[in-house]
């Protein structure tokens, strides 16, 4: 689990929770209409935006700003080193008996040992990952969209709370809850802008960024071999060039 997202988040919340209740009746700041400017507004948006499939789609995408696992390079590394170290002693097919837990690695070193043409490999696998990158596209897109979004309904909201008050300036208890609705969207659209839509996005991005990079060197690793290039030494240098200096000595 990802606790710098969660604290990150809890933070921002409390933060802004804390200076509502600290400074007064924190009740002033609850105003359904408000919300359901702002908060529907950004919602139904969003749904004509994007097929529902793909909005309900990164709700659970989601959870990868929180719970995801980043591939080990290292650990990579290290694992198509002893791949090829069992290829070159005792010939590729030897690989068949090789299952790495990630899906993605176990499908290249299987093509290897069909004898598959590494070019084909190469196409193959990269087109997997221009596909992994598009889904990933699209999940970061609804929470960017969201973030561009409930600003602009937390505009709309206070230019209706505007109207209102200057339509009622004769009935002068009009004018307050008008300006709560002003000035409340306006706070909403800031708020899931800034501490949820814009930050998930950006770490759902980063998560893509690092996924992306541990499919490439597998799949350097993967032609290595299928080129017949088993030199551990000389896959250590090569795939260790992608890794910052500390992390190189970590390697077998």
């Amino acid at each position: 689990m990802d606790f710098a997202t969660l604290v990150g988040l809890i933070a921002g919340i409390g933060l802004v929770t804390s200076a509502i209740v600290t400074g007064g009746n924190a009740i002033i700041f609850v105003n359904p209409p408000s919300l359901m400017i702002v908060v529907g507004g950004t919602i139904s948006v969003i749904l004509m935006k994007f097929p529902a499939g793909e909005v309900f789609n990164s709700l659970r995408v989601m959870k990868n700003a929180f719970f995801f696992q980043a591939p080990s390079a290292v650990a990579i590394i290290n694992q198509i080193i002893e791949m090829a170290m069992l290829a070159r002693k005792e010939g590729v097919l030897a690989l068949e008996s090789v299952e790495p837990e990630d899906e993605f690695l176990r499908s290249g070193i299987q093509r290897v040992v069909d004898g598959v043409d590494t070019g084909h490999i190469k196409r193959a696998m990269n087109q997997e990952l221009d596909q992994m990158v598009a889904r990933h596209d699209v999940g970061i897109s609804v929470f960017k969209m969201g973030g561009d979004i409930a600003p602009a309904f937390g505009m709309i909201g206070t230019l209706i709370g505007l109207v209102k008050m200057l339509s009622s300036m004769e009935d002068p208890s009009a004018i307050g809850p008008a300006m709560a609705i002003a000035l409340l969207t306006t706070l909403y659209g800031a708020l899931m802008a800034n501490v949820f839509f814009l930050p998930i996005a950006d770490k759902l991005a980063f998560r893509s960024e690092q996924e992306l990079f541990a499919r490439r060197l597998m799949v350097d690793g993967i032609l290595a071999i299928g080129r017949g290039e088993t030199n551990p030494n000389q896959l250590k240098t090569m795939l260790g060039a992608n890794l910052a200096p500390k992390e190189r000595e970590q390697l077998e």
